[in-house]
């Protein structure tokens, strides 16, 4: 799919109703005895309500005619216990159609949310947060009624419809024939209506993604939002979308509205049939006032799961755009994901090498060109280079984010693109610049980094990089809540805390991408030493503009341009005079002035 904005309506690929119907039906499987049952029950149900109308014309004909009261009494309480009986199971059946719909929702949106965990970055690249929750969450509400009214009424409603109507024909044939002599006119216009009515419910839903994302996108910058004063102009926007929004789904809602008066319509001029055509068949002793009553029973009793086939077809109309967002995400396959015989890395030693490797984002522009480079064992490497120049390319592609467009990568010998993606990514570390904590305790957050630590193992790794003063002086200590995104925390603490993550999940590989950009000098004195335990015997990536944190490196590469300009120590790289010595003294110059 392509890349959307906020604004803009997503392109979403629109399936055939047949298609959606049976991908929806697939997730029926798991219930398909409960499905049975509730359909069996439904079919006593309407076997119980088709019995009636016969019992009644019995009672009128043969009885009340005769005056025959004991066989009004057991007519009677013949028609209270099948009624009882219709009541009593149809509860049963209300309750097991919701706990199977309810099922099937939840088994949708595990999988919906599987799926996207399991998408490459470029999909999130391409798409505001925003409009991927409308579809995990609102998109897969609205197939709930979908699925309840799809067991409960399109086969026992088709099985109801076709039943009454052979007893129908049995009782009668003209009278029967003037009943359904309206259904071609109104098969039409429903078709008419179906057209137009599934684009614009495609327009609406796109609509409500489009306000979801801009909220989420609006509520995650407050702070720039207020520290710019502009509510105003957010404000006026939110209002526009939402004015889009309700534009849309009156214009949905006033075209499905007509289904409901077409039928009842249909059934009102069907009964006016009857009636007219009954009447002269009674004056003419063509059947008895008994027939024409339960016939006219039956009349509604035909025109009933029409009415409901009806509310079943609209509501699928409704929805199928619903389950076309869903699908078309669903439909989305990985495009890194593990080969076909993808085997485990193993336990990682840490020599790295770029072979020949090149890469570019898109068709047009090349991010790496040709990079070749080797890194032995527990060797730490720094990336240093103007912005845009591809360090931090380098860093994704080595953690398998991408495939390099040609070339190889290696890690003790073995190309990534063949090995399981958990096996290698469990055995990296990662901290980025913009680090993120979840909105749970700092005992919790550090924890991530090895989910079966203890408390003590927890507490030992942030008192190596020295987190641990600070998180004591917080009012409950390691239990304090910080907020989402870490925003209780200054940014320097967010850093500590995300070494201590990193230093407990003990990785072979360690990637630190400007991870100290974000720390003030103060700061830095403290978690240098941390840092230095963090990066001991471990193979490391340092991508770093502060060009002070990396003078220690054991290789120093500087790119520009997508390719590897210049490569050595700091003391090298400074009497080559060239790039690195460039950047170095026009820092050292800076901070100096």
């Amino acid at each position: 799919m392509e890349s959307n904005l906020i604004n803009k309506d997503e392109e979403v690929i629109r399936r055939s109703k047949t298609e959606i119907v049976l991908k929806l039906l697939e997730y029926l499987k798991p219930y398909k005895l409960k499905s049975f049952i509730v359909i069996l029950l439904m079919i006593i149900v309407m076997i119980c309500g088709i019995i009636n109308p016969l019992l009644l014309e019995i009672a009128i004909d043969n009885y009340v005619v005769n005056k025959n009261v004991e066989g009004l009494m057991i007519i009677g309480a013949a028609l209270v216990i099948i009624n009882l009986i219709a009541w009593i199971l149809s509860k049963i059946r209300w309750t097991m159609i919701t706990s199977v719909t309810n099922n099937i929702l939840v088994n949708i949106r595990h999988q919906l949310y599987s799926h996207i965990q399991t998408l490459s970055f470029d999909f999130f690249d391409s798409r505001p947060v925003g409009k991927i929750l409308a579809r995990v969450v609102g998109d897969v509400n609205a197939l709930k009624n979908l699925f309840s009214q799809s067991i409960q009424s399109f086969i026992p409603q088709l099985l109801n419809l076709v039943c009454v109507a052979v007893i129908m024909f049995i009782l009668n044939f003209k009278l029967a024939l003037a009943c359904t002599i309206l259904l071609p006119i109104l098969g039409i216009a429903m078709f008419y209506i179906e057209i137009h009515s599934r684009r614009r419910w495609e327009v609406y839903r796109n609509k409500r993604s489009n306000l979801n994302g801009f909220t989420h996108e609006d509520f995650s910058g407050i702070k720039v939002v207020q520290g710019f004063a502009r509510e105003k102009e957010t404000e006026k926007n939110f209002k526009a979308m939402v004015k889009e929004l309700g534009d849309a789904f009156i214009k949905a809602v006033k075209l499905n509205d007509f289904f409901w008066p077409l039928v009842e319509l249909s059934w009102g001029a069907g009964t006016l049939v009857v009636f007219f055509v009954g009447y002269k068949l009674i004056t003419n002793n063509e059947i008895k006032i008994g027939t024409l009553i339960a016939f006219l029973m039956y009349v509604g009793m035909f025109w009933r799961p029409i009415m409901n086939l009806s509310n079943f077809y609209n509501t699928l109309i409704t929805n199928f755009s619903a389950a076309d967002r869903i699908f078309d995400i669903l439909d989305v396959k990985p495009v890194i994901k593990n080969s076909k015989n993808a085997k485990n890395i193993g336990k990682i030693h840490g020599t790295v090498e770029f072979k020949n490797v090149s890469f570019s984002y898109d068709d047009n522009t090349e991010v790496l060109k040709n990079v070749s480079f080797k890194v032995n064992k527990g060797e730490r490497i720094a990336l240093v280079g103007p912005t845009g120049a591809g360090k931090s390319t380098i860093i994704s592609l080595l953690s398998r984010f991408y495939d390099p467009t040609s070339g190889e990568i290696l890690i003790d010998g073995k190309n990534i693109k063949y090995v399981d993606l958990e096996s290698l990514r469990s055995q990296m570390g990662i901290m980025l610049q913009d680090t993120f904590l979840f909105s749970t305790t700092i005992m919790e957050n550090i924890r991530y980094g090895r989910l079966d630590a203890s408390d003590e193992e927890v507490i030992a790794a942030a008192k190596a990089v020295n987190a641990h003063d600070f998180i004591m002086k917080l009012e409950k200590g390691y239990h304090t809540e910080v907020n989402e995104r870490g925003s209780r925390l200054s940014l320097g603490q967010r850093q500590l805390v995300s070494f201590a993550r990193a230093l407990l999940a003990n990785p072979r590989i360690l990637i630190l991408d400007e991870a100290t950009s974000n720390i003030d000098t103060e700061t830095e004195k403290l978690v240098q030493s941390g840092i230095e335990k963090l990066l001991y015997s471990r193979t490391s990536f340092v991508v770093a503009h502060r060009l002070s944190t990396i003078r220690d490196c054991d290789k120093i590469m500087v790119i520009d341009n997508g390719r590897i300009a210049e490569l050595g120590n700091h003391d090298e790289l400074i009497r080559k005079k060239g790039i690195y010595y460039d950047l170095y003294m026009t820092q050292y110059k800076f901070l100096n002035e």
